[in-house]
């Protein structure tokens, strides 16, 4: 079955609030070179070119106040939630050690540049494309490490009331999206999730009298929706106090996420309605349940919560409008339906969660070569970038089937073309398929299969002829180590 896709919008900037940072820091090693949980609480507060197609969402600084939206499956019930009370789900824990550097988060943390040997591998940002792959992140949108503070509201409606508590619908999304967070950042992220409401929050009006579609800009109907939950809540929550907000509505409104995900994001979004002098410019909207009827949806079901997340946090959508995929399972921003699986290296640097030390940064003429490591494990040179132009170029990863990707048949060495130029939803990242038209190697439902087996193994190369690059797999170490062999004019 063809994943759904979801469309994503952004806009200008906003207010952030920014908390202490705290969680683990992952170093990086050097290697040799030549040339956080959910808490309901009362207080308010071969060588081959690459592919093509891709899923994307748009956010930006460039003042177009935009959504993401996606399309998505799902409709398995979940229970009560063992040792959820009306007041507390237990909040996770980050990994030891805390963050070097200030005190208040910000998106985009390795916009400072502090390694100036990597300064032809920050590809710019480009303030043409509503959401840019480029670095820094633009500001406006929600702080990526560091504690950050997820305000979840579960709203319903007079003619779609919420099918059972609103805690239940809660217990879809956590503790699983802190812990995926936490898991994904190397600790970096202590995504804390609460909900001073307990409650739902009933609308003033019919679901259909909104008019909700697909994701859209702050129009009428949305603004609407947005000022009415405000109005509701408002006098029981301090609105300034967080950092994002999740509005997750009653599975029963609107139609099954087989049919048409509504799930969408307003992200860097100057344009927000305000509540307690913020402008709710990051926020999320989850609709439906991803269920694709193959019994994994309480393993699988709160993904989308990520995914949407991915975008407050500065991440346009992999996937194409056209509903083609260039990146498949190997990013959150692309597939998030079935198996987990986890974001790409150059988003966790983009993020903060890599640290300068950990990227290796091919940009002198000649041959060079370099050890990676396994993407998902903390510590160690993660990432080797070459860079094409000032605003493109390819970074290399070694992925295996650890900490968040269940879904890697063939582990290896990935390897991506990153085109800042290129919008959310236009395909911004190609990941390069060592063996096309192979048909992949996985069968599992929702999993791009085609490019389930791309990366290359020792041996193989990639080859970019338009630029005379070659990106060689010399060999594969003991531990799970790959060293590979770069070569550019």
């Amino acid at each position: 079955m063809k994943p759904r896709r979801r469309i994503c919008r952004t806009g200008g900037s906003a207010g952030n609030t920014g908390h202490a940072t705290s969680g683990d820091s992952s170093s990086g090693s050097s290697d040799s070179s030549s040339s956080s949980g959910p808490s309901s609480s009362t207080g308010s507060t071969s060588s081959s070119g690459s592919t093509s197609d891709s899923h994307s969402h748009s956010h930006s600084g460039s003042g177009r106040g935009r959504g993401h939206g996606r399309h998505r499956l799902g409709s398995h019930r979940l229970g009560a939630l063992a040792g959820l009370t009306a007041l507390t789900l237990a909040a996770l824990t980050t990994a030891s050690g805390t963050l070097p550097g200030p005190t208040r988060a910000s998106a985009g943390s390795v916009a400072a540049g502090r390694d100036a040997s990597l300064t032809p591998c920050r590809i710019a940002a480009t303030s043409t494309v509503q959401m840019s792959e480029g670095l820094p992140t633009p500001p406006g949108y929600s702080p990526s490490t560091g504690t950050v503070r997820a305000l979840n509201l579960m709203i319903d409606f007079p003619d779609a009331q919420g099918p059972g508590k609103a805690l239940d619908r809660l217990g879809e999304f956590f503790p699983k999206t802190s812990q995926w967070f936490r898991t994904s950042s190397y600790g970096r992220l202590d995504y804390q999730a609460e909900a001073p409401l307990t409650d739902w929050l009933r609308m003033p009006l019919s679901f259909a009298a909104y008019g909700i579609e697909r994701g859209a800009p702050y129009e009428p109907g949305y603004r609407r929706l947005v000022e009415d939950i405000v109005s509701a809540a408002d006098s029981r929550v301090d609105f300034a106090a967080y950092d994002l907000v999740n509005v997750l509505v009653t599975p029963n409104a609107g139609p099954s996420a087989l049919d048409t995900v509504l799930s969408v994001t307003f992200s860097g979004n100057s344009d927000a309605p305000e509540a307690d002098g913020t402008p709710l410019a990051n926020t999320s909207f989850v609709y439906s349940r991803q269920d694709d009827g193959s019994g994994s949806y309480r393993e699988t079901g709160y993904r989308v919560l990520p995914h949407e997340n991915g975008h407050v946090f500065g991440l346009p959508d992999l996937y194409t409008m056209d509903g083609g995929s260039s990146v498949g399972h190997w990013d959150i921003m692309s597939e998030d339906w079935g198996a987990n699986n986890d974001l790409l290296g150059w988003h966790k640097w983009k993020l903060g969660w890599l640290d300068d030390e950990q990227i290796r940064c091919a940009s002198v003429s000649g041959i060079s070569e370099y050890l990676l490591e396994p993407l998902a494990r903390t510590g160690g040179p993660k990432v080797t970038f070459v860079p094409v132009s000032k605003e493109s170029g390819y970074a290399v990863e070694v992925r295996t089937p650890e900490g968040n990707d269940e879904a890697v048949c063939a582990p290896g060495v990935l390897i991506y073309r990153v085109d800042s130029t290129v919008d959310t939803g236009r395909g911004p990242i190609a990941v390069a398929d060592s063996r096309e038209n192979s048909g992949g190697c996985t069968r599992r439902p929702n999993v791009h299969a085609e490019l389930s087996d791309a990366p290359y193994l020792p041996g193989e190369t990639f080859v970019d002829g338009e630029h005379d690059i070659r990106i060689t797999v010399m060999a594969k170490e003991p531990g799970g180590n790959f060293r590979v062999r770069v070569s550019r004019p």
